[in-house]
């Protein structure tokens, strides 16, 4: 059974930066076909932010090209999503979740506040 937690959440300026990191754990790294970020505002749903897949494939919604980056680290079994020029906008609970064969797994969640 795979586990995944998520950390680094906080508070940050508007045009600032953060990076979450996403530590799995319980299962084999081939029982994972892809890593997903996503993110929850309050009133809204829940929307898929960016993914990285077993071969390292990403992508990302429209609204975070170019200013976040998903990356992983296979030797620690995390992934991390880098986020810059952050906007009030980003204000959401981000959420990991992991693709594996036997279906989703979701971690707690972590806040990210931007302030204007």
């Amino acid at each position: 059974q795979v586990l995944v937690v998520e950390s680094g959440g906080g508070l940050v300026q508007a045009g600032g930066s953060l990076r979450l990191s996403c530590a799995a754990s319980g299962g084999s790294i081939f029982s994972i076909n892809a890593m997903n970020w996503y993110r929850q505002a309050p009133g809204k749903q829940r929307e898929l932010v960016a993914t990285i897949t077993r071969s390292s494939t990403t992508t990302y919604a429209d609204s975070v090209k170019g200013r976040f980056t998903i990356s992983r680290d296979n030797a620690k079994n995390t992934v991390y999503l880098q986020m810059n020029s952050l906007k009030p906008e980003d204000t959401a609970v981000y959420y990991c979740n992991a693709d594996t064969v036997w279906g989703h797994v979701w971690g707690q969640g972590t806040q990210v506040t931007v302030s204007s």
